[in-house]
């Protein structure tokens, strides 16, 4: 009877101190993951038509938001007459650019988040806002701003 009581003793136990290390392991922050994320200010990008103002960022952390590049702000179409949309483009680390439109004549909030599926976290990303003049003409955009983790 001493052998059984010993037995189930030792084994809750190891259950708990298993349990501990699990908790411990997913509350704790690693060096280049913050647990709590800030945002940050984006300066305003623009070019000749395009503006994307009021801009921030912040890098989420891994688990529903996938760690993913979160970026917010109000893209403008600050050449109204010219008959051309605007957009934001933004990549992360291995990939190419994503495309989020404006619209002609309007000022549209956006906020997107961008991640590399196949990571865990984002570690390095892009964004430039953009004036699409047509088939013809290349698209003139803003100076890129690149951001790291």
């Amino acid at each position: 009877m001493n052998r059984n009581l010993a037995v189930g003793v030792l084994t809750a136990g190891l259950f708990l101190t298993g349990a501990g290390v699990a908790l411990a392991q997913a509350n704790a922050t690693n060096g280049d993951v913050g647990a709590a994320a800030s945002w940050r200010k984006i300066p305003t990008l623009k070019s000749s038509g395009v503006k994307f103002k009021n801009g921030s960022y912040v890098f989420e952390a891994p688990g529903p938001k996938h760690g993913a590049f979160h970026w917010k702000g109000d893209l403008q179409d600050d050449s109204a007459g010219d008959g051309h949309n605007v957009y934001v483009q933004v990549k992360v680390e291995g990939y190419s650019w994503n495309r989020y439109n404006g619209k002609q004549k309007k000022t549209v909030h956006k906020d997107y988040l961008t991640w590399d599926g196949a990571a865990r976290y984002t570690k390095d990303a892009w964004i430039r806002a953009c004036r699409d003049r047509g088939s013809f003409r290349p698209d003139n955009c803003s100076e890129t701003k690149h951001y790291k983790r």
